[in-house]
């Protein structure tokens, strides 16, 4: 999975930079069922989200099979600049993760 799975927007406003991100991942469960084989859909959902500006660790998120399909984040990090580096990272339950990393405008 894990290839180019994060849509990620920083834009400068003010002294804040606001970052939106959209998670391509599907976020299963593993309770529903497979509609043509009515066989049990295995559980694959992202565990852990985290961020850094510049390189320096602003969250971490521990997430579970109850966040939606394709989950967006937004957040603001006070005290930004343009040229300032921002990077998403994620890793699932079945071990795939992926990164995405923009400069702020």
């Amino acid at each position: 999975m894990a290839q180019e799975s994060i849509r990620l927007k920083a834009q400068l406003n003010d002294n804040f930079i606001e970052v939106k991100a959209v998670i391509r991942h599907p976020m299963e469960t593993g309770m529903r069922k497979d509609k043509n084989s009515k066989q049990l859909i295995p559980a694959n959902f992202i565990t852990e989200v985290s961020c850094e500006h510049n390189d320096q660790i602003v969250f971490v998120a521990n997430w579970g099979a109850a966040v939606s399909t394709n989950p967006f984040l937004s957040f603001r990090i006070k005290e930004g600049r343009g040229g300032d580096r921002i990077k998403i990272s994620w890793i699932d339950n079945q071990g795939d993760s992926d990164a995405a990393e923009t400069t702020v405008a």
